[in-house]
């Protein structure tokens, strides 16, 4: 290294490839004694990992403030960052490599203090968010490329550095449209020219604009200087910076030593731990909120790894993902693209086929001109799904490593991508693999969102959604606070919960996930916690509310194998005290007190029938209901749902209900207290859904319906049309059509009166020989094959 080129300062883009190729080339030509780079110089005992064959990046370097893990940083890293492509020359080369940048102490600390500005965009978590609350700093790329007359800062970087050869790189990225090998790649080629372009560049920037509008880039830029010295005085001239491309005039400069410490005199600070974490390509991107500067996180992979013809690889890439999604995509596609992108790119005086180009001939050749499948090129291969690995040994809390032990015993990896994953509860992986989901839930680290399943698989089935995202990692550092196991750490903290909350309804709502997670060292807290919310809550509602949680909690626990009769006791109570004061709660409502009271009266009907009967709790509720349809000062909507419950649980004959109904649409009742009536009656509802089958096998009351409305005035039905609308929308296609069809027809006045084939499909009576015929195989889904028929319709039931 010559005295012209010492400190060797190269200024990159963050995660550019062609700034990674350059760093290479230039690092090979310099062969420095030292490498300082732009990161957190608590990471510097860290930087040995990076050799480690099980280190993959995408990864990132994370810091957290030991007593508030929720103030974190990350600075991220891929393959083609020019970062990493430095710690791994040095490591490689057995030169000394180290962190230079501001330490995360201080860091942290500012970005909790209103007297600093806080918005690094280029390692920070903070980005473009923090660039918008604290005004905005200049984007470099920006104004150069404004300047050479691009109004795309990202196609102007990719045609002077992306695309350009360097003199390292034999194969490197092709020169022309055409996706030839770059032409000047001779030994006549400085690789230090690239960097001395951009020192100048962003020189006049400076000078222009001045340190653009961050004054804590003043104070990372003088620790930068002192350790630049530092490292100068023990390795002398042979030092080589790798720093932010803005950065590189203020490292040059001449200041003093004095002047540099007097900026950071003062500074706050917190106690810090670091470790590496994996990262993936999403997180790279810019509209992530990591202000990483880079849209394409997966482009620009393929063009640090692509040895030769990157345009041709890259459409093949495309024609394999589009036939992975049965799209007929031939190698004449392929070689048509190539050649479009090329003809693209000399058309619009670009060096190479760039992404812009690559896309419109996508677009055009392999997508028929559809952007629906540019959607998953974009998400697949543009930004991609790569997830990055850490070895083991590096630091984490106890937390996270016991998460690691138990995310490898139960053959859970965590992956990028989302995927689903079905659990059969009655296997024990899969029933330890739903408790291990519930906790973090419960801890805030929502690795999997609950999902609904398959139609019919029953309570013992449970289907999630799976994604791990980077900051999950901070979030188990967060939660490491209540414990150093999971369970441990989900005990304490649903203990916690308990302890502080206030609603009945939050307090049921944590024992249903209590039992869920399999916490039964937390149940005595959160079951105390419960008796004592109600035992102090005298809202009907509060009560109604709560109820359905404590119903589905036993279920649960009937299927996990937990004692909950602690539960069914308190659930118990809970619905004879809803039994009581619901009746006279259901009076004197208004149009929107009446629809929550009847979504209140779904779920405690639902709820009951899962409640072990004790002192005939069901008769109880039956009797409520029945009140309830019988009371005129009730809303319509509460009587008609009222009737309907009654009807479907066979309490009600059908004579009865034809009774109500033609009561509730008498002349004498008001159109839109009708209107709601049938709403209530024939309307859908968690535990009653398919209203319309009612009418369409029961023609008497879709008669007692068609009467009414026809005689309905025409001021009045302005006034129903938007609740009857609301109702019969509800419906199925094809029951409203069969509906249509009825009325079309004009329905009987009885059942018996109904012609055979009125309704297609339905015979007048029940052939008991062809329900018969279906048992062994009802028998089979159900696992009874020894069951009699008794047995059979109660397991069904």
């Amino acid at each position: 290294m010559t005295a012209t080129t010492a400190p060797l300062l190269l200024g990159v883009r963050h995660h550019g490839p062609g700034s990674a190729r350059a760093v290479r080339a230039a690092l090979d030509a310099a062969r420095p004694a030292a490498v300082l780079i732009e990161g957190p110089p608590e990471g510097d005992a860290l930087l040995p990992l990076a050799a480690d064959e099980r280190m993959s990046p995408p990864v990132a370097l994370l810091a957290h403030a030991v007593d508030d893990p929720g103030r974190a940083s990350f600075w991220p890293m891929a393959e083609f960052s020019p970062e990493w492509v430095a710690i791994r020359w040095a490591l490689d080369h057995g030169a000394a490599v180290r962190f230079i940048d501001l330490p995360a102490t201080h860091t942290l600390a500012m970005a909790k203090d209103p007297t600093w500005e806080d918005g690094d965009g280029e390692n920070g978590d903070g980005g473009d968010a923090d660039d918008q609350r604290y005004g905005l700093r200049i984007d470099p790329l920006a104004v150069l490329a404004g300047t050479a007359g691009y109004d795309d800062p990202e196609r102007w970087w990719e045609d002077v550095v992306e695309h350009r050869g360097t003199g390292a790189a034999p194969n490197g990225p092709p020169d022309g449209a055409s996706g030839t090998r770059a032409t000047h790649t001779g030994a006549g080629h400085d690789p230090i020219a690239v960097f001395a372009g951009l020192a100048d560049a962003m020189t006049a920037l400076r000078e222009t604009y001045g340190h653009g509008g961050h004054d804590r880039d003043l104070v990372r830029e003088a620790y930068m200087r002192l350790q630049l010295r530092a490292a100068r005085k023990a390795h002398g001239d042979g030092v080589a910076v790798v720093c932010g491309a803005w950065h590189v005039p203020a490292l040059a400069a001449r200041t003093t030593v004095t002047a540099d410490r007097a900026l950071l005199k003062g500074l706050p600070k917190v106690k810090t731990e670091i470790t590496w974490v994996p990262w993936t390509h999403r997180r790279l991107a810019r509209h992530s909120g990591y202000g990483a500067g880079i849209d394409s996180p997966g482009w620009y992979g393929h063009l640090f790894s692509a040895p030769d013809r990157p345009v041709e690889r890259w459409m093949t890439k495309v024609a394999g993902l589009l036939r992975d999604e049965d799209r007929i995509v031939s190698s004449a596609h392929v070689i048509e693209a190539v050649r479009l992108a090329g003809t693209l790119a000399a058309m619009r005086g670009r060096p190479l086929a760039g992404l812009t180009e690559t896309i419109d001939a996508v677009r055009a050749v392999m997508c028929d001109g559809s952007d629906v499948p540019l959607g998953l090129i974009r998400d697949r291969l543009i930004v991609g799904d790569a997830l990055g690995e850490v070895p083991e040994r590096a630091p984490a809390v106890p937390l996270q490593r016991d998460l690691t032990r138990l995310q490898r015993t139960l053959r859970l990896k965590p992956e990028a991508l989302e995927r689903e994953l079905d659990l059969d509860l009655r296997k024990e992986t899969d029933a330890a693999r739903s408790r291990l989901l519930h906790r973090l839930r419960l801890l805030g680290v929502a690795w999997g969102e609950p999902v609904a399943g398959r139609a019919g698989t029953g309570t013992f089935r449970e289907s999630w959604r799976l994604r791990w995202e980077p900051e999950l990692h901070v979030r188990v550092a967060e939660a490491g606070v209540w414990g150093t196991t999971v369970l441990a750490a989900a005990t304490a903290r649903a203990e916690s919960d308990a302890a502080s909350a206030t609603a009945l309804a939050d307090v049921t709502a944590l024992a249903e996930r209590c039992l869920l997670a399999g916490l039964s060292d937390a149940l005595p807290v959160v079951m105390k916690a419960l008796a004592d919310r109600a035992a102090l809550d005298a809202d009907v509602g509060h009560l109604a509310q709560a109820l359905p949680a404590l119903a589905r909690s036993l279920r649960y626990g009937d299927v996990r194998s937990t004692d909950t009769a602690a539960l069914a006791e308190v659930a118990t109570g809970l619905a004879e005290r809803v039994c009581v004061g619901l009746p006279p709660a259901c009076t004197g409502l208004d149009a929107d007190g009446a629809a929550e009271m009847r979504g209140h009266l779904d779920g405690v009907h639902t709820a009951i029938r899962l409640l072990p009967d004790t002192g005939d709790i069901t008769g109880r509720w039956a009797g409520v209901l029945d009140r309830l349809a019988a009371r005129d000062s009730v809303p319509g909507v509460i009587r008609g749902r009222a009737a309907r419950l009654l009807l479907d649980d066979g309490r009600l004959p059908e004579d009865g209900a034809a009774r109500l109904m033609g009561l509730a649409l008498s002349p004498g009742t008001p159109p839109a207290d009708a209107a709601a009536w049938i709403e209530g009656f024939v309307g859908g509802g968690d535990a009653n859904p398919g209203g319309g089958m009612l009418l369409v096998h029961d023609e008497r009351l879709l008669g007692l319906v068609d009467a009414w409305l026809t005689t309905v005035t025409a001021e009045a039905f302005t006034d129903v049309l938007p609740l009857l609308r609301r109702t019969f929308s509800a419906y199925e296609p094809g029951v409203r059509r069969t509906l249509g069809e009825l009325v079309r027809r004009g329905p009987a006045s009885g059942r018996t009166a109904r012609p055979e084939a009125t309704t297609p499909g339905f015979a007048p009576e029940l052939d008991e020989t062809r329900a018969d015929a279906v048992l062994p195989l009802v028998r089979l889904l159900l696992g009874a094959a020894g069951a009699d028929d008794d047995e059979l319709l109660g397991a069904g039931t």
